[in-house]
């Protein structure tokens, strides 16, 4: 017997009535970028491991999925290298692309490629899959969808505005209530150096943005065996643990950071995007949280993270600013910032909540019964004159029994079924049932057009 196939962990099919559910999710994202006025993009599902390597820190450049090279990959390689050399080395030997681990470096990597053809700034959008080979679990694939939006070209904080205001409409429309939340990686540089661990920066980070996972105790033991010093994390500690509101909470980091001057620039660029934005209103929540690090290398300002407050869920939407990402491809001192929306938690979020709209599935709107030869050949003549008013229509294909016909459109949640029968063949005439009310109607063509039609 066949083995039954299978596809890989952390990746999932989806259906009709999923795929409906999420190009609803991917036509407000869509509507919403181009109302603030991005433009879209898309690049190649694969890049050089040169693009990718080295910009991640290290646990993401683990995370890369590595492409093998065509035609023999072993070539390359001697039974002594094969023994000797470590696993990157042989990697680079047998691998020269990888599929992409996020949106923001293959972008970046478009923006030095295409610098010439590009007005500045400029403001892009792309919705496509990444994969990573992390450990699946729950809100966390190995495949799934980035839906991005980036300024590059401008040092302008009101570009950070901006994006929470995207944000927050999005969210707004979708009707998930959320947090958003700040930091700066500046206040987070100003730290380390207050506590005398400017040179730790990376293990500081990578430490406290685990803090919603493990705990600040946890956190703290991650940083003891990497060797930081009781006297250091005595420093650390009242930071981690800050409260109050924002005001508050930017007021005491001036007070901590008052000796680091790139401290205080964070605080100054945190400070200026709350107050801007609270100026101008919205519907979310926002909170200054220092624990907030989102362990990536490439992060100089802004940090951002969104989450769902009514669903267990991670991060639903992050970003940041990233002034020097360009620099490694050739084009120093181009600043951006962005944000990315992912797809695939936010799609589990919304089921979760039973958030979408009755309106979104893909079912037809009217399904013709097929009573046989005559009957089905007058039938796609009203489905045809139907489809060239925009009103999504189908013939069933088969002359099968009526309970069959009617079972199928049960199924698939049709709102109208049309009947074109011997009667209605000799009257030209079309009988309409209503599938939520039962009620049926004889009608002239043009009176069925004039009651499916969009317009009415």
């Amino acid at each position: 017997m066949a083995q039954k196939p299978s596809i890989p962990k952390g990746t999932r099919d989806f259906g009709p009535e999923q795929m409906a559910r999420r190009n609803y999710l991917f036509s407000t994202l869509r509507e919403a970028f181009r109302l603030f006025g991005y433009s879209q993009i898309e690049t190649p599902a694969m890049e050089t491991l040169a693009t990718l390597m080295g910009k991640y820190g290290e646990e993401g450049d683990r995370l890369l999925f590595k492409i093998l090279n065509s035609g023999d990959f072993r070539e390359p390689l001697s039974e002594g290298i094969a023994k000797e050399s470590s696993i990157p080395s042989l990697t680079r030997m047998i691998s020269e692309k990888g599929l992409r681990y996020d949106l923001t470096v293959p972008f970046a990597r478009f923006v030095v490629q295409h610098r010439a053809e590009l007005t500045m700034p400029f403001k892009r959008f792309q919705m496509q899959p990444v994969w990573r080979a992390d450990r699946p679990q729950k809100g966390r694939y190995r495949e799934f969808w980035q839906c991005d939006a980036d300024v590059v070209g401008s040092t302008s904080l009101l570009n950070e505005v901006e994006l929470l205001r995207m944000e927050d409409h999005v969210f707004g429309k979708l009707g998930i209530r959320v947090v958003i939340k700040l930091n700066n990686r500046k206040v987070l540089g100003g730290i380390a150096e207050v506590t005398g661990l400017s040179d730790r920066l990376t293990d500081i980070t990578v430490a406290i943005d685990k803090i919603d996972k493990i705990g600040i105790e946890g956190a703290e033991a991650e940083l003891r065996e990497k060797g930081i010093s009781e006297e250091a994390l005595a420093k650390l500690r009242p930071v981690l643990g800050l409260e109050g509101d924002n005001s508050e909470k930017l007021d005491k980091l001036s007070e901590i950071l008052a000796s680091s001057e790139e401290g205080m620039k964070g605080v100054e660029e945190l400070r200026f995007v709350v107050n801007t934005f609270d100026s101008v209103g919205h519907k979310c929540e926002v909170e200054i949280d220092c624990s907030l690090a989102r362990g990536l290398d490439y992060y100089t300002g802004t940090i951002i993270e969104v989450k769902a407050l009514d669903a267990e869920m991670g991060s639903i939407s992050g970003g940041g600013r990233y002034d020097n990402l360009t620099g490694v491809f050739g084009a120093p001192g181009l600043s951006g910032v962005g944000v990315s929306f992912g797809a695939d938690r936010i799609y589990d979020v919304l089921t979760q909540l039973d958030l979408y709209p009755q309106s979104v599935d893909d079912a037809v709107t009217v399904l013709f019964l097929n009573f046989g030869e005559a009957e089905a050949l007058e039938s796609i003549k009203c489905v045809a004159m139907l489809q060239q008013a925009g009103v999504s229509a189908a013939l069933y294909p088969d002359c099968a029994k009526m309970k069959k016909q009617m079972g199928a459109a049960n199924d698939q949640r049709v709102p109208f079924v049309a009947m074109i029968g011997a009667d209605e063949l000799a009257q030209g005439k079309v009988t309409l049932k209503d599938m939520a009310s039962g009620e049926q109607y004889s009608l002239t063509k043009e009176e069925l057009l004039n009651r499916l039609s969009p317009a009415k």
